[in-house]
């Protein structure tokens, strides 16, 4: 099944329009005719069967046939994850998070992060690519890039990790994680928190945790982490 997206299309509707670039891409590009099944998803767990009734490349026009809503996993997973200093690493960690199943994603901005300038833009599209291509029926949200210490302050819920490499005391993630709970968790960039950032996340309830006994990139970390969760969950 190929899966389109469109944050606009909802159970209210009996038909829908494309916009003109995607409309150029269903008729122009995968060469579909009026009468063609198309599904559809609006990132809220929605996905849509409809069926062209206008082949038009300006304005693709569908007849909304049936729709299901995906039940919402039992858990919210957040992570909160430094930018890498090359884009791509941290482009790979949101695609394959998205496949994986991950909720929510923050940029955090902390004193070794050297990438501090961020544009979304691209992430939120790699994100559409991978649940599409996943055939995922929930958008993860993405936040704005935020300073360490301003996140920390934000209200949380659930369990609250922090995945450091310091040598000190920490538990295994696998043995802490709870089932059906909200899980938010955070990644540090390549040169790891410092001292007093985990000592922040400590005072304020982040459980210091291990990923494994090796050593890990960011956006590895932040992939074994979010398989962890989810795996525990299945």
């Amino acid at each position: 099944m190929q899966l389109f997206y469109n944050p606009t299309i909802n159970e209210t509707l009996t038909s829908f329009v494309f916009d003109k670039d995607e409309s150029k891409h269903i008729i122009k590009v995968l060469r579909k005719k009026e009468g063609d099944t198309l599904h559809v998803t609006n990132g809220l767990g929605f996905l849509f069967a409809t069926e062209i009734t206008i082949a038009s490349d300006n304005k693709c026009t569908v007849r909304i046939v049936s729709f299901e809503k995906e039940e919402a996993p039992k858990f919210h997973l957040h992570l909160a994850v430094a930018p890498t200093k090359m884009n791509e690493r941290y482009e790979w960690f949101l695609e394959k998070a998205t496949e994986i199943g991950i909720q929510e994603i923050t940029p955090i901005i902390c004193e070794h992060s050297e990438r501090k300038i961020i544009k979304t833009d691209r992430f939120q599209k790699i994100l559409e690519s991978a649940m599409k291509q996943s055939l995922h029926y929930y958008l993860p949200k993405l936040n704005e890039p935020i300073a360490y210490k301003d996140f920390i302050k934000t209200s949380k819920t659930g369990q609250l990790f922090i995945a450091h490499c310091e040598e000190t005391s920490k538990k295994s993630l696998k043995t802490e994680l709870k089932t059906n709970q909200d899980v938010t968790i955070l990644i540090g960039p390549e040169g790891d928190f410092s001292v007093k950032e985990i000592e922040l996340a400590i005072a304020n309830n982040f459980i210091p945790v291990s990923l494994g006994t090796t050593r890990l990139r960011t956006e590895t970390a932040a992939i074994v982490a979010c398989h962890s969760v989810v795996f525990a969950n299945e």
